[in-house]
């Protein structure tokens, strides 16, 4: 899919690794509709990238929300044929810890948002990307999902993050070789550690720190190197029903 055609609906797309992927289509020609909680955040990037750019406030679990925000997106723009999925959640919390067992509620809403979430942006956004006409390659649309290595490696202490992105990354052929009929991709990403907001509450010298034990480079990513993945992903037709780890080579240890 040219890149410039692109239309995309970003999860999340008003910080961090959504914003990133936002920008980076927008600069590339393409357009894009912020799907996001924070309307300080989606109203204001949305405002500095023009007329290329909706933002719609979105509940990731909720199918009123996802629905609305999508007809919006079409509204305006005439179609959607691409989705990222970038909206989620993170928490550290033992199964048995100083404060007691892990809360069941926590555990729960780390699932429904990172998880549930994103197939439930997934599915109806592949419903309406399945009425959009081929292009020369036959393609209707593509989606990518965002999951992380915590899904091969989870920390001790991330037993809901990791399970949420796991689950992320084993749907990802499933619904890849079914939506397949309709010319529509699906792939995931696996960050490593990528220097997003929930990195800047810690020190500068912490941060430093973490990104030196990924082997090279040595440092956190930055979400623009998130959105060349994006686009590879958009222009790449043979990449298909993958989970892509974008991590530096990291492999993480227990704690």
């Amino acid at each position: 899919m040219d890149i410039e055609k692109t239309i995309a609906a970003v999860t999340g797309g008003a910080s961090g690794l959504g914003a990133a992927a936002v920008r980076n289509i927008i600069k590339k020609g393409g357009k894009a509709i912020i799907l996001d909680l924070s309307e300080a955040n989606g109203a204001g990037l949305a405002q500095e990238l023009g007329d290329s750019a909706l933002f719609v406030k979105t509940d990731v679990t909720s199918e009123e929300s996802v629905s609305k925000a999508l007809e919006k997106g079409v509204e305006r723009f005439g179609s959607i044929n691409t989705v990222i999925n970038c909206a989620g959640i993170a928490i550290a919390q033992k199964v048995i810890g100083r404060k007691g067992i892990h809360e069941l509620e926590a555990f729960t809403n780390v699932v429904m948002i990172n998880l549930v979430g994103t197939f439930n942006v997934i599915r109806l956004a592949a419903q309406k990307m399945a009425g959009n006409g081929p292009n020369q390659d036959g393609e209707r649309g593509v989606i990518i999902n965002t999951a992380s290595v915590a899904a091969f490696e989870g920390q001790i202490g991330q037993a809901a993050y990791s399970a949420s992105k796991g689950g992320v990354v084993g749907m990802t052929l499933p619904i890849a070789r079914e939506l397949a009929t309709k010319g529509i991709r699906v792939v995931s990403i696996a960050p490593g550690l990528f220097h997003t907001p929930m990195f800047d509450s810690l020190p500068e010298d912490a941060r430093v720190s973490l990104g030196q034990t990924v082997p090279f480079p040595s440092r956190l990513g930055y979400p623009e190197e998130y959105a060349k993945l994006t686009e590879s992903i958009i222009t790449n037709p043979m990449l298909n029903g993958e989970t892509i780890r974008l991590d530096g080579a990291i492999r993480m240890s227990p704690r």
